[in-house]
């Protein structure tokens, strides 16, 4: 993970040394314009988890950073492959007769998105887009009163975002509120906001 980390994040970084380097039409992938996209944000993360016969929400802020590379189809609609790392989110709860039950919880997504942006501004343009992938979540359960519990899992995951895009052709801002969900547990819950910069070849 960390090589794939390093790998993505050199990336990143030289790609403005190339964005903008040839602004000709015929530069295109299958006659889309590619990008590469760097996002961070804040969010509150809240994980439903049952133990003890009870359900209780573990809740938390969270910091993220996403790495994106997508192809321009037309002049409203992108779509996107993008890693997302999330930092751990911890919270202590009380389930039945079982005090002080530290849950913590470790996020990553791939997912597949898709943004239509609309409106008949050129620079500034409203977007809305949505996204589907899988969720890879590292949970752990502990307290002075019980046996350390820790699962690794692989989940379906979906997105959906409401943003404004800030167009100067040779790279975008994305700022934008979103909401993630990943099928594990009773259900995980992310809310935020990002900003990004996206890079045009």
């Amino acid at each position: 993970m960390k090589k794939l980390a390093v790998s993505a994040l050199a990336i990143v970084l030289a790609a403005p040394a190339f964005a903008g380097q040839n602004q000709d039409p015929a530069f295109t992938v299958m006659g889309l314009d590619p990008y590469i996209a760097l996002r961070g944000g804040l969010g509150y993360n809240n994980l439903n988890y049952s133990f003890n016969g009870k359900k209780e929400s573990s809740e938390d802020l969270d910091f993220r950073g996403r790495v994106a590379m997508g192809l321009d189809i037309c002049d409203t609609v992108r779509s996107e492959i993008e890693w997302s790392l999330f930092s751990k989110a911890k919270d202590t709860k009380d389930f039945g007769d079982i005090k002080d039950v530290k849950i913590e919880s470790k996020l990553q997504t791939l997912m597949w998105n898709s943004y239509w942006e609309f409106g008949d501004y050129q620079m500034i343009r409203p977007f809305v887009g949505m996204g589907i992938g899988m969720g890879f979540t590292d949970v752990t359960r502990k307290g002075d009163a019980i046996a350390k519990h820790h699962e690794e899992k692989t989940r379906f995951a979906a997105m959906g975002s409401l943003g404004m895009t800030f167009d100067w052709q040779v790279f975008a801002v994305d700022v934008s509120a979103r909401y993630n969900y990943v099928d594990v547990r009773s259900g995980m819950h992310d809310f935020g906001g990002d900003i990004g910069v996206r890079f045009m070849f």
